[in-house]
């Protein structure tokens, strides 16, 4: 079971860091792993983005293995980033209406996924707000960030698709988090676990999306200039977490 759909189940809210390959360095990454195995709220270590470079994921998840104690999970661009891990978002773009993204990428890839004996996580992938690298890369536009009608409908037929996960993504380096008022109508629309990521910079950020219906949120750009930042967050998922088990 993945560690996303065991918080759920438990009614507990997480987070989980994201590391982007190729703006971390694999030789000086120990200090910020040493950091997230003392937060007890970090579900895991998601790996990946947009555009990476060869060999860069491998050698970075060699080295974070060697002290890691979270799931390392994942999230790839491409097929070409696939390598072995604990488990992988087998992210589908349902937001875009790029075939590669829906189905191309994962034909050429699940042969490799089976070989790696990896956990493969199917995960409904939505882009929301403004075009990001994420966007660019892909080819496809994100939903637009003030139609929750749209993005609930995305979810709703993500699910019934059969993903495990519904993953909302505001974009590497978004300037806004995706609102609550989105968060909260796809969350109350599906029943499977709900992950936010980008633009998640403070306590209140974390919050307010935990708050609105978010399960995981993900933390990517802010830890990677700030690493304290990791704490405040871990303090909104706990003062969260203290609120639901009292009820």
């Amino acid at each position: 079971m993945s560690v996303f759909k065991e918080a759920f189940l438990q009614r507990n809210k997480s987070f989980a860091v994201l590391i982007d390959p190729d703006k971390t360095d694999s030789t000086q990454v120990k200090p910020l792993i040493e950091c997230i195995n003392t937060i007890g709220e970090i579900s895991s270590i998601l790996i990946g983005g947009s555009l990476v470079t060869d060999g860069s994921t491998e050698k970075l998840i060699a080295s974070i293995k060697v002290v890691a104690e979270k799931p390392i999970i994942l999230f790839p661009g491409n097929v070409n980033q696939i390598c072995k891990a604990d488990a992988i978002l087998f992210l589908s773009l349902i937001s875009g209406r790029n075939p590669e993204y829906l189905i191309g990428q994962h034909v050429a890839g699940a042969p490799l996924i089976r070989n790696l004996k990896m956990e493969a996580i199917a995960t409904g992938y939505m882009l929301v707000g403004d075009p990001s690298s994420t966007s660019y890369i892909s080819n496809t536009t994100p939903l637009p960030a003030n139609k929750p009608d749209l993005a609930t409908a995305t979810a709703i037929a993500g699910e019934m698709l059969g993903n495990a996960l519904i993953y909302m993504d505001a974009g590497s380096g978004a300037k806004l988090p995706i609102s609550e008022e989105i968060i909260s109508n796809v969350a109350s629309a599906i029943s499977v676990p709900l992950i936010i990521g980008g633009g998640i910079r403070s306590y209140e950020d974390a919050k307010k999306a935990l708050i609105a219906g978010a399960d995981c949120i993900v933390i990517g750009n802010a830890a990677e200039s700030n690493s304290s930042i990791l704490f405040e967050i871990a303090s909104a998922v706990s003062d969260i977490n203290r609120t639901l088990n009292v009820h």
